[in-house]
């Protein structure tokens, strides 16, 4: 494989895992709500106290903050790799994934059966 090629495969790679990653914070800002909706629908169903569960429901927000934080990181992480991309000649240009992507990176037309990642 020449140095090109070595370029074009670590970018297939680097876009996939980026794009994983990406899925994934999503996923897990869904399931923080998701478990934020039944805490505080548990909490009023029980007819317990209304601060019953507010430290843990303020840890969760703390936690959905966090994670919003880390999604912002990934995002310029991403512009950097655009950049670098650019930088190498990678042709990898991918400013970001296509609306509805579940995180599995699809390889552009024409990519040799070789250089397919796994």
């Amino acid at each position: 494989m020449t140095n090109a090629d070595h370029v074009t495969v670590h970018g297939l790679r680097i876009t996939r895992d980026l794009h994983e990653a990406e899925a994934a914070l999503d996923e897990v800002l869904i399931r923080q709500a998701n478990l934020l909706a039944t805490m505080v629908r548990a909490r009023r169903e029980a007819s317990v106290g209304p601060f019953t569960g507010q430290e843990a429901l303020l840890r969760l927000a703390a936690s959905q903050k966090a994670v919003l934080h880390a999604s912002g990181e990934l995002a310029r992480v991403h512009g950097k790799l655009l950049d670098v991309g650019r930088e190498v000649g990678s042709g990898m240009v991918d400013d970001c994934p296509p609306k509805g992507a579940t995180g599995s990176a699809e390889l552009p037309a024409g990519v040799p059966a070789v250089l397919r990642v796994a």
